[in-house]
């Protein structure tokens, strides 16, 4: 296990201990993916706390972990509110990038575990961040790359886009990685274990090299040079026993 990794079992250890013996609300920073595929793996060994993983709308990747205190039926108050950014003029408004934006937030200071995920649509964007910094964002947050802005705290989240994706769909001999990697990339089987054998397939974020790794459905699988990937749950079974899958493709 790597000193990152340790570390941050010890914090996730110690925040639901404090949360469970002082029965108070605790919570992180946002997670990525491979840190939140940590603590599932970690909860059934936490103290008995009620807990949320929570990133502002269903199909968020970066959460925030929050652990409730036993009169709190529910995450009332997430630690996190909305940005909207819109350009101030959009006749000679850029067209900016996911990356355009987490550079000019990060730029400002704000370190990237602060901020959640960034959706974009028709030249506007939303952005997750720690409620401790929308203010100061809110207020300094006024240039991207040439384009100047206006960002706005919101609770309003009913204009939020979800993310663009393509369907595709198909069947595979089983669930296993190499053969659902082989369904996204369009590749052969053969190809597909190459690429995870090679290093290049990540799983929630963490890289996997185990090609027989069965999937359960709602893993984020990304394949370096081919794109990143939402699988769905498993289907039925064909009447030649293979099974119905459909995967997600980000655009």
């Amino acid at each position: 296990m790597e000193k990152e990794e340790q570390l941050f079992r010890k914090r996730i250890q110690e925040l639901a201990e404090n949360a469970y013996s002082r029965d108070i609300p605790l919570h992180t920073d946002f997670l990525t993916l491979a840190e939140q595929t940590v603590f599932q793996n970690m909860s059934a060994t936490l103290p008995p706390v009620k807990f949320v993983l929570s990133g502002g709308f269903p199909m968020s990747e970066r959460k925030v972990l929050c652990f409730l205190a036993s009169y709190e039926e529910e995450l009332y108050a997430p630690p996190f509110v909305c940005l909207k950014i819109v350009p101030a003029n959009r006749r000679f408004a850029e067209e900016l990038t996911h990356r355009d934006y987490l550079g000019a937030i990060m730029n400002l200071g704000i370190e990237r575990a602060m901020i959640g995920d960034i959706v974009l649509q028709d030249g506007n964007a939303w952005a997750f961040v720690m409620e401790k910094m929308s203010r100061y964002l809110a207020e300094n947050l006024t240039m991207i790359r040439h384009t100047s802005v206006v960002t706005e705290i919101t609770a309003d989240f009913s204009e939020l886009p979800e993310p663009e994706m393509e369907e595709i769909s198909g069947t595979v001999s089983s669930v296993r990685l190499d053969s659902v990697i082989a369904l996204c990339g369009r590749l052969s089987r053969t190809r597909a274990a190459s690429y995870i054998e090679d290093e290049k397939v990540s799983v929630n974020g963490a890289v996997c090299t185990n090609v027989s790794l069965n999937l359960r459905g709602g893993e984020i699988l990304s394949i370096r040079g081919i794109g990143k990937f939402r699988f769905g749950e498993p289907g039925n079974l064909t009447k030649k026993g293979r099974t119905s899958v459909v995967v997600y493709r980000y655009k």
